[in-house]
């Protein structure tokens, strides 16, 4: 007997050809029948006329990692229709690590004292997840960072030869135990203190496994044509398919940044690299506070930063870089930077560093490194956003049909432990943001196309040969929205606020969102490669 029938919906089946009224049934974890149903028994018949039916929508790219297993429910995502995500982006994964008291410095929004975070191996992190009912499916890529940990840990060198061949060998083993692919941050340390010639054969490998390399480019202001040519050049050296994260340039570049960067783009592609791109579908762009340190202030870790920080010399050292990540900071534009995350200082969220500056009395770059202090050995959860990228870039940039749509976010909860986390301000609406913002208002694509972006495009470059399509015989991730109602509801002031217009959520069959309310139901799982 068929579990679920979804009658008289408007189906976008996630290949961006238009949209049909059919009914779609499915049985455990796939989808059965796609057609008129009236006349076929199920447990359940729902009637969805007037909305829209479409695949699960995809996160390619998030920083979950340690939140899933915080709290496995995914809420932020599964309140939005998300039902796969993507985490280990931007060099950044739970594993491997070289004890389980490490995850600490590779997490990013970890909580101490989590119950059973006790894994090693990437395989073992996989295991973990395993065991636990998820919200949502999950994918996980390899972080660089903690490869070059689990080789270097802390010091502040270029790796030896032989070092790299380790990594090369984690990587290999993160490959055989499950990894979907291998990511970079190449603005971040270790990243940032790492050349091609020590990441080309860390993506050779990942190549000779037929998975992802995604890379956050080193650099996407003053020097982005730069970052996005050794990005080109490394899959072209190595043979790895790449994606390149968060694509759009941020302030500092010049104007002609990023129609230059697609030209860039298309002429690689002509001559035969595998590649394509994402955005994340609004203005503010976001990042770690740390990044404003320079790489010299990071050697030893967290412990000799705090050293560092307390040390008026040194401040004054930091004070004086000259290309901190963020050209804002250089700039001194304190007043378009907003603290987004803070474990010690929750009631300065929202506040910009300006403002924080001027309430306690001193120049906003002393906030800004008094914050991290306070923070301690949880700095690296300090978070901040500014409106640092352009419309007309995104708008350009989702234009291309290669161009996918992500959160850059965490999975979160508006309850428990994950309350007061933060992960960007649409991290409760990056999917309603891009479908009424850039689809339904500015029209710059279909709905049918909007659906693809969010849907077959990423499972195709993830390799999800029964995901991202609503059709017979694929996994039963599905969501049911209405297109004229669906609407993020954040602000920068309340940022935890769940959208309108998702209506249903299926994850593996199972009904996750009933009637815009969640069940008890968690249908996700761990999507080990090759996938």
């Amino acid at each position: 007997v068929i579990d679920f029938i979804f009658e008289k919906g408007l189906v976008y089946d996630g290949s961006g050809n238009e949209p049909y009224v059919a009914d779609v049934a499915t049985l455990e974890n796939k989808i059965e029948c796609i057609g008129q149903l009236d006349d076929v028994e199920c447990i359940q018949r729902i009637n969805v006329e007037g909305l829209a039916v479409a695949p699960g929508f995809i996160d390619l790219h998030t920083h979950s990692d340690f939140t899933l297993v915080v709290n496995t429910k995914a809420e932020s995502q599964v309140h939005q229709g998300v039902t796969t995500e993507v985490v280990g982006q931007c060099g950044h994964s739970c594993a491997p690590v070289c004890h389980s008291s490490a995850i600490a410095k590779v997490a990013l929004g970890y909580i101490p004292g989590c119950e059973g975070a006790g894994w090693e191996s990437f395989g073992e992190y996989l295991d973990h997840l395993d065991q636990h009912d998820l919200g949502v499916n999950v994918a996980a890529f390899v972080g660089h960072g903690a490869i070059h940990r689990m080789v270097m840990g802390d010091e502040l060198r270029l790796p030896e030869p032989e070092e790299v061949d380790q990594m090369a060998g984690l990587v290999h083993q993160a490959m055989e135990e499950g990894a979907a692919g291998f990511s970079t941050g190449l603005e971040y340390w270790p990243g940032s203190q790492s050349a091609p010639e020590h990441i080309v054969p860390l993506c050779e490998v990942t190549a000779s496994h037929n998975r992802l390399y995604a890379t956050h480019v080193r650099n996407r202001d003053r020097f982005y044509d730069l970052g996005f040519g050794e990005a080109i050049a490394t899959a072209r050296t190595s043979g790895a398919r790449l994606q390149i994260s968060h694509i759009q340039p941020k302030y500092g570049a010049p104007a002609h940044a990023m129609e230059h960067t697609l030209e860039i783009i298309s002429a690689a592609r002509r001559h035969g690299v595998e590649l394509a791109f994402d955005v994340i579908p609004h203005d503010w762009a976001h990042t770690l506070v740390m990044a404003i340190l320079p790489r010299w202030a990071l050697e030893g870790g967290v412990d000799r930063i705090l050293e560092r920080l307390k040390d008026d010399e040194s401040r004054d050292q930091i004070k004086r870089n000259r290309s901190p990540m963020w050209l804002l900071v250089a700039d001194r534009l304190w007043s378009k930077i907003v603290l987004l995350n803070s474990r010690e200082n929750p009631q300065l969220v929202g506040e910009s560093l300006e403002e924080i500056g001027k309430a306690r009395g001193v120049d906003p770059y002393d906030a800004v490194l008094d914050l991290l202090l306070e923070e301690g050995n949880d700095m690296h959860q300090l978070l901040w956003t500014s409106h640092a990228f352009l419309e007309s870039d995104i708008e350009l940039c989702l234009k291309q049909p290669e161009c996918a749509v992500i959160s850059d976010t965490l999975a979160l909860a508006p309850y428990g432990d994950l309350a007061t986390q933060l992960g960007s301000l649409s991290g409760y609406g990056w999917t309603s943001e891009f479908l009424n913002r850039y689809v339904k208002e500015r029209n710059v694509m279909s709905l049918s196309e909007g659906v693809r972006r969010l849907t077959s495009l990423p499972a195709q470059r993830l390799g999800l040969g029964d995901r991202g399509l609503v059709r017979e015989g694929f996994k039963a991730d599905i969501v049911v929205f209405d297109p004229d109602a669906i609407r993020s509801t954040w602000t920068v002031q309340q940022p935890r606020s769940y959208p309108t217009g998702i209506e249903y959520v299926i994850v593996n069959g199972r009904l996750t969102i009933s009637a815009g309310q969640r069940t008890e139901n968690d249908g996700g799982m761990v999507l080990r490669a090759p996938l």
